[in-house]
């Protein structure tokens, strides 16, 4: 009878599969740019493209130090000028993690994380399930009033972080991861079916109107959109967790209520401090302000010694700047990729094996599907309207679809997260909520796999039904 692995061979079996994983990414990538005979610029780019998504992929080495790796070979090999390889760090994106790191810490310093687990605990029942539905059915809910993913993100997973502690899920139970992953795909997935909820749809309505007069109203949008990647789907995050991730019912621990205690003076400072922060964020559209800059006003209050909201040593002990890093470094990747042209060249590329034909819509509309979706996994999310939407007319010309049809395929795309490097909010809910790589992986995989498979089918049966295909 063979004995059983220990922990210390079981996890250098991994780190040899991770590292095996890797040399195959890089091998493939060489490849690929030998065989498509790309400029030396743009070879190098994808070939660095891939391995930075592979290291991310396998979490071989940790996210940021890949992302040094990056911002070195960048710059070494001159693939773009150091304003586009380090666009990252002054990108709104950047400032709105580190905003939410610091919102983050200021709950948890005051109490008032624990305040509103009590309360919530309260309201999403007794039972696991009811728990993970609720979580997703809140986030799902948010996202109709809060038209930043990012933002949402900065006021949910404290809490669930403090609400999993309630209700006696540690920081190795399922159920605790179960609960972050409903928060952080619950108000992030279906999102991309509400038009101002998502970046990728507030870049793709605003380029198609600039550049083809085309309006999209909120309503035919959500209508085209959200029954099947709104709705159903948000089902479908619900199922999947309690598929991968199941655990036993909540059993709160035993401690007083702080949810029948006064608050404290730091405690309303807070509620009014993310009161106003959530207001702007909610009426961005009439003051134009950007979200980013509503949240690091709120952090600098937050870091203010007087406010009481943080700890003396919050930027030296309570913050992870990691995740600052590597979301940087992300960023970056995205620019570097656009600024040297790979994912329009991989777009022409693929438009030539694709085989468009105007006899067949479907088959087209599947291909142009396909196409936004390797955009999206070689860049990041918001650079599949950004690369894709200038060049809409001429794929609508060669398919024969509607221009109309051929815009709104990049949602079939955008919407769907192959790999979780592609989507920065969710980056930042994963790195904030120190969620296991492992086990984000799944997600991502399980859910993308599912609405490849199941999702997008029942998606054109309502295009179909709409009259849109």
């Amino acid at each position: 009878m063979t004995a059983p692995s220990s922990p210390a061979t079981r996890s250098h079996d991994r780190r040899r599969l991770a590292k095996i994983a890797g040399l195959a990414l890089v091998t493939g990538a060489t490849a690929l740019a030998a065989f498509t005979a790309m400029e030396p610029r743009m070879a190098a780019t994808a070939v660095l493209t891939v391995v930075c998504i592979g290291l991310w992929a396998t979490a071989l080495v940790p996210e940021y130090w890949t992302g040094f790796a990056f911002f070195l070979a960048a710059m070494l090999l001159h693939l773009a000028p150091a304003e586009v390889v380090f666009s990252g760090f002054h990108s709104s994106t950047f400032w709105l993690l580190f905003s939410g790191l610091v919102l983050g810490a200021a709950i948890k310093h005051t109490g008032l994380g624990k305040r509103s687990a009590a309360l919530l605990a309260r309201m999403l029942g007794r039972r696991y399930w009811q728990v993970i539905a609720g979580i997703v059915l809140f986030g799902v809910g948010l996202a109709f009033i809060m038209p930043s993913s990012m933002g949402r993100v900065v006021m949910l997973v404290p809490i669930i972080i403090a609400l999993a502690d309630h209700m006696g899920y540690g920081p190795d139970d399922k159920g605790r991861i179960g609960m972050l992953m409903a928060g952080a795909f619950g108000t992030f997935a279906p999102a991309f079916t509400i038009l101002p909820a998502n970046v990728p749809n507030m870049i793709l309505t605003g380029m198609a109107e600039a550049q083809y007069g085309q309006h999209l109203s909120y309503f035919t949008y959500m209508l085209l959109h959200f029954p099947v990647l709104g709705a159903l789907k948000a089902g479908v995050v619900v199922g999947l967790i309690l598929w991968l991730f199941p655990d036993r019912d909540p059993a709160p621990v035993p401690a007083d209520d702080r949810a029948a205690t006064p608050m404290n003076a730091s405690e309303r400072r807070l509620i009014a401090l993310l009161a106003l922060a959530l207001l702007l964020w909610f009426t961005d559209a009439l003051h134009g302000m950007s979200p980013a800059w509503v949240g690091l006003g709120a952090a600098l209050y937050a870091l203010w010694p007087g406010s009481g909201l943080t700890s003396k040593t919050v930027l030296n002990e309570d913050i992870s700047y990691g995740p600052l890093f590597f979301i940087a470094a992300i960023m970056g990747l995205g620019a570097v990729s656009s600024a040297t042209g790979l994912g329009e060249t991989l777009v022409a590329m693929m438009s030539e094996q694709a085989g468009f034909a105007t006899d067949r819509p479907v088959g087209n509309v599947v291909g142009l599907a396909l196409i936004s979706t390797l955009v999206a996994t070689v860049t990041n999310l918001p650079s599949v309207p950004a690369i894709m939407t200038p060049l809409a007319g001429e794929l609508a010309v060669a398919t024969g679809l509607p221009l109309a049809t051929v815009l709104m395929t990049q949602v079939l795309a955008f919407s769907n997260v192959l790999l979780p490097h592609q989507a920065p909010p969710l980056v930042m809910a994963t790195q904030v909520a120190k969620l296991p790589s492992g086990a984000l992986l799944r997600m991502t995989l399980s859910l993308f796999a599912l609405t490849l498979l199941v999702l997008t089918p029942l998606d054109l049966v309502w295009w179909h039904v709409l009259g849109l295909l």
